[in-house]
């Protein structure tokens, strides 16, 4: 009978019967067992993989940190290589840690490369902070030098008598830059220098800077002189 046949009669649909207990309803029975014991064992097998391989993934970050630390005991701290192997009551409490399976390898390693951070940051310290750039830290000796300059000229400009701005316009034009620049230089190689490598004073940056005092003086001086 379809279902418009029973919409229409008002027939109550009728229910699939469970089997019939016999060997038919056992063999149902064993095969759904079977079927839920595989989902499980392959579902287990998938996390064990899993495991296994951050596992394997963590044992090798966890040799790449011991290894240096192995060589800096024996090479700077002068420790002989039989004090670095693991006592028998290490090793047992290390199987005890990994007796779990995967995940507890997995645990197990990744609290031990926290103490390996953690001795690192004990022996070597804290990392050091990344160097200025060279244009930057020389920019901050060229650029006070080059602030003297402008000041001096325009002090120089305001107390200079009538008619000898010129003179004095050239003559600190052509020499303070100059001196400013010497004075850079000098400072660079002094407070930076002295190691190894020659110190990079930027030049062309320090001409630069020092020659900016210069050309706002002239832009200044010619504005007055126009709204004159």
């Amino acid at each position: 009978m379809t279902e418009q046949q029973q919409e229409t009669t008002g027939a109550i649909p009728v229910q699939p019967a469970e089997p019939a207990p016999g060997p038919w309803a056992e063999y149902l029975a064993a095969a759904q067992s079977l079927d839920a014991v595989r989902r499980a064992a392959s579902a287990a097998a998938s996390e064990q993989q899993a495991a296994t391989t951050v596992a394997r993934q963590e044992l090798e970050a966890v040799r790449a940190r011991l290894v240096p630390q192995q060589l800096r005991m024996v090479r700077d701290f002068g420790v002989p290589d039989g004090e670095l192997i693991p006592r028998q009551a290490e090793r047992e409490a290390a199987a005890r840690a990994v007796a779990g399976g995967p995940a507890a390898v997995v645990v197990a390693l990744q609290q031990a490369r926290v103490t390996a951070d953690a001795a690192d940051n004990t022996i070597i310290g804290p990392a050091p902070a990344s160097p200025l750039r060279p244009w930057i830290r020389n920019l901050l000796v060229y650029g006070p030098f080059a602030a003297a300059v402008l000041i001096v000229q325009i002090v120089l400009y305001l107390v200079a008598p009538q008619g000898s701005v010129p003179t004095y316009a050239l003559l600190c034009g052509l020499s303070m830059p100059v001196l400013a620049f010497g004075l850079g230089w000098v400072t660079i190689g002094f407070v930076y220098g002295g190691g190894p490598e020659p110190v990079d004073r930027t030049p062309i940056l320090g001409a630069v800077t020092c020659l900016t005092p210069v050309l706002l003086t002239c832009m200044g001086v010619g504005l007055l002189a126009f709204f004159k």
